[in-house]
């Protein structure tokens, strides 16, 4: 014979209201409370570090050395401007004339120390170590070095002499070795040949 125990399931019923009471009360347990205070701290701070690194690598980015070599007009090395679209030839940077819209070319950072505040592609050095010069003055037919090694020398791999000048070597004056053809039969001797006089046609 089943007999029912109604007061059972009442305390079935009070049992479990009991036990979820008594585990939300152990949820909010001081102890459980504060680990569980502790791991969402922990969360925050980790989120807080990922979003600091974020950001100083996005700022280090920003900051990376800009490349600043082009070419400038007749082929000749230049500075690139922070426009990233002007490029003044390498003889006229620190020229004490902005030619950046901003003057990056003649911020003190790159004009400070010369020639070693310039980057490496502005400068060409000479025989003479302790004289260089801008890069887009080597091989412009000129002696801007003094020693001709600028337009001669292994180091300044000149092509040879134009349709627009004369070649004779040696040179007299400022040039080394071609002369301007608009100099042939000036009056004046430029090649020590004086060929620039008597073969040489304008």
């Amino acid at each position: 014979m089943n007999k029912t125990h109604p007061q059972r399931n009442g305390d079935v019923a009070a049992f479990d209201s009991a036990k979820s009471f008594s585990e939300r009360r152990d949820c909010c347990h001081p102890r459980s409370c504060t680990w569980r205070r502790v791991c969402i701290s922990a969360m925050a701070l980790l989120v807080l570090m990922a979003a600091v690194g974020l950001a100083v690598a996005l700022g280090l980015l920003q900051h990376a050395p800009v490349n600043r070599f082009c070419t400038a007009s007749k082929n000749r090395t230049g500075f690139l401007c922070d426009d990233r679209v002007t490029c003044v030839p390498a003889s006229q940077v620190c020229n004490r004339v902005s030619n950046c819209r901003n003057g990056e070319d003649e911020q003190e950072e790159l004009c400070g120390d010369l020639p070693h505040s310039l980057p490496g592609h502005l400068v060409f050095r000479c025989s003479n170590p302790l004289v260089w010069v801008y890069a887009d003055q080597r091989c412009n037919g000129m002696n801007d070095c003094g020693d001709c090694s600028d337009e001669m020398g292994s180091l300044a791999a000149c092509p040879l002499c134009g349709l627009e000048w004369w070649s004779c070597s040696p040179v007299l004056y400022e040039y080394c070795s071609c002369v301007p053809r608009r100099l042939c039969r000036d009056g004046v001797q430029h090649c020590h040949s004086w060929s620039d006089e008597y073969i040489c046609r304008p």
